[in-house]
C-alpha cells in the first residue's frame, strides 16, 4: 500500500523530472536558434537546399563555389565528427549555380551522440529556412541484385536503432507530437532523381533502408533476418535525420551507395578501407545526380 506521504513524494519527483525535461528542451531550442543565427550572419542570399554527405562521398562538397568553409568545431553548439571518413566541415556557397549548405560528415549513435545531438543540424537547417534536404550514405547491400558501387534511392526505411530523436517533450512550433511517416521520402524528389538517372544513363535501384546503431558490421544471421523483414540495404545513419526533417515538414531525398554485398551464404570479410574505396568509385554517379537535383529545385 502506498501511503499519502509516498504519493506526495512520487508526485513531487514527477514534477521535478518534468521540469528538468522542459528546461532541457528549452535550452536545446535556444542552442538551435543561436547556431542558426550564427550561420545566417555568414550568408548574403537565402539558402533553401542542404546536403548531408556521408562516408567516402565528401568530394561533392569540393564542387561548391564561392564557399565559406567552417570546421564543425567553429560553429556554436555543433557536434564534432569523430569518424575518419567524415571530414567535419560545413560549406556555404553555390552548387549548380544555386545557394547551398553542405555538411561534409555527419554524426552517429555509435560515436556516443544522442539522437537529439545527431539531428541538431537538421533543426538548424529548418530554422534557417531550408526546405529541401538531400542525403547520401554508404550502405551494405542486402538485396542480391545489388552490386558494389550501385546506387539505391531510398523509398522507405526500417528503424532498428531502438532510439528516436522525438522522444521527450514536443515543441509544437517544430512539428506535431505524432508526425505521419507514411511518405518521409518526398515522391516528387524521387521522381526527379529517377528522371536524372535515366537522362545520364545511371543505373539506380529503389529500395528499403534498414538502420542499426553499429559500429560493428552484422553477422550472417543478422543479414539474413534483415533481408527477410524487407531490407534492401543496411546502414548506421540517415534515419534520425529523416525523422526530424519529416517532423519539421522538410522535403527529403536520400541515396545509398552500396559499398559491400551482404549475402549471408557468400559473405566475405570487409574492411572500412574497402567500404570507403567503393563509395569513392560511385561518387561521380552520385555527384551527377545531386548536382542535377540541386539545379532543378
Amino acid at each position: 500500500m502506498v501511503t499519502p506521504n509516498a504519493q506526495v513524494f512520487y508526485f513531487c519527483a514527477f514534477l521535478l523530472e518534468t521540469g528538468m525535461h522542459l528546461q532541457h528542451i528549452n535550452r536545446y531550442r535556444e542552442k538551435v536558434s543561436e547556431t542558426a543565427t550564427f550561420l545566417l550572419n555568414r550568408i548574403s542570399v537565402p539558402i533553401d537546399t542542404a546536403l548531408i554527405i556521408g562516408t567516402g562521398l565528401g568530394a561533392l562538397a569540393d564542387e561548391i563555389t564561392e564557399a565559406q568553409i567552417l570546421d564543425y568545431a567553429e560553429i556554436p553548439h555543433f557536434p564534432v565528427s569523430t569518424v575518419e571518413s567524415h571530414t567535419g566541415k560545413l560549406h556555404l556557397g553555390k552548387l549548380a549555380g544555386r545557394p547551398i549548405m553542405a555538411l561534409q560528415g555527419r554524426f552517429h549513435v555509435y560515436e556516443g551522440y544522442s539522437p537529439q545531438e545527431i539531428t541538431f543540424p537538421v533543426r538548424v537547417m529548418a530554422q534557417m529556412g531550408i526546405r529541401n534536404v538531400l542525403i547520401s550514405n554508404a550502405a551494405g547491400g542486402l538485396n542480391p541484385l545489388y552490386k558494389r558501387g550501385d546506387l539505391m534511392l531510398i523509398h522507405d526505411h526500417i528503424n532498428l536503432m531502438f532510439s528516436n530523436p522525438l522522444v521527450g517533450p514536443n515543441m509544437a512550433e517544430w512539428g506535431p507530437r505524432f508526425p505521419d511517416m507514411s511518405e518521409p521520402y518526398t515522391p516528387e524528389l524521387r521522381f526527379k532523381a529517377l528522371e536524372l538517372a535515366l537522362k545520364h544513363h545511371i543505373q539506380i535501384h529503389q529500395g528499403v533502408y534498414a538502420v542499426v546503431s553499429g559500429p560493428n558490421l552484422e553477422t550472417k544471421a543478422e543479414y539474413r533476418f534483415l533481408r527477410q523483414i524487407g531490407g534492401d540495404a543496411i546502414g548506421m545513419s540517415t534515419v534520425p535525420e529523416v525523422i526530424v526533417a519529416t517532423h519539421m515538414g522538410l522535403r527529403l531525398l536520400a541515396v545509398s551507395v552500396i559499398t559491400d554485398e551482404c549475402l549471408p551464404d557468400a559473405l566475405q570479410p570487409v574492411s572500412m578501407k574497402e567500404i570507403v574505396e567503393a563509395a569513392e568509385i560511385a561518387e561521380p554517379k552520385l555527384a551527377t545526380l545531386m548536382r542535377g537535383l540541386v539545379a532543378e529545385l
